[in-house]
């Protein structure tokens, strides 16, 4: 945890689920409009779910910015009752504290039935860095530490949350370079799903060789960006 990390705030955005101000950089981890909603809209319906249309048995997912772990624990819990196993790779240089994560109310919203998810949305936060653990039979975690810049990856991803803060924020994780090594992390055919639609992120996208579709935003954002690997 960085020392940044213990001034960091958590609020109640529009639908009820909880965000952080992250102290260090001046914004949030999530839209004031709905934390759960965004994740959802962005993440699990863009990317997730026409991923699963093709029925895999297998699917790998790279995360770039796993704050608060809601994109992880949704896509958990997505998963759950299909038959297809998970590989949830994520990335992060900043977590949140334990404390933190241990307050955050997404276990209870995404599904009050559902008594596995707070176990595992706990274990997520627990976990040891650097070693992939099995979550449940069907999904399995590691969290990477570290400046995405340094981080080395294998073309394995079906799919890619690249949920960094915002460019205004973190530029350094939205350049020419840093998109070349996720298209390079990508299998043909795969997919990078994101909340930002700026022209000079899609220009920098298609200028590594992604394909690039505009999408309708999650409430308060006009737009999200799909940008897809050609096949060979």
């Amino acid at each position: 945890m960085s020392d940044d990390a213990a001034n960091d705030e958590i609020f109640v955005t529009q639908d009820g689920s909880h965000s952080i101000t992250a102290s260090r950089f001046g914004v949030s981890y999530h839209s004031k409009y709905g934390a759960i909603t965004e994740s959802r809209h962005v993440f699990i319906q863009a990317g997730l779910y026409p991923l699963l249309l093709n029925t895999p048995a297998k699917i790998s997912i790279l995360e770039m910015g796993f704050g608060t772990g809601l994109n992880a624990l949704l896509t958990y819990h997505e998963t759950a009752n299909r038959q297809v196993e998970v590989y949830y790779e994520a990335i992060e240089e900043f977590p949140i504290s334990i404390p933190a994560a241990q307050s955050l109310n997404y276990p209870q919203l995404i599904d009050e039935n559902d008594a596995t998810l707070n176990t595992a949305f706990v274990q997520m936060h627990n976990m040891p860095w650097e070693q992939e653990i099995a979550l449940a039979p069907h999904f399995n975690l590691q969290k990477r530490l570290g400046n995405l810049e340094e981080l080395q990856f294998e073309p394995r991803f079906d799919l890619i949350y690249f949920d960094a803060f915002a460019p205004s924020a973190q530029p350094e994780l939205w350049t020419a370079a840093i998109m070349q090594k996720m298209y390079d992390s990508l299998k043909p055919g795969g997919v990078l799903v994101t909340y930002c639609a700026k022209g000079e992120f899609k220009r920098t996208l298609k200028s590594v060789g992604f394909i690039v579709e505009r999408m309708p935003g999650p409430p308060g954002k006009r737009e999200m960006t799909k940008a897809i690997k050609e096949r060979a």
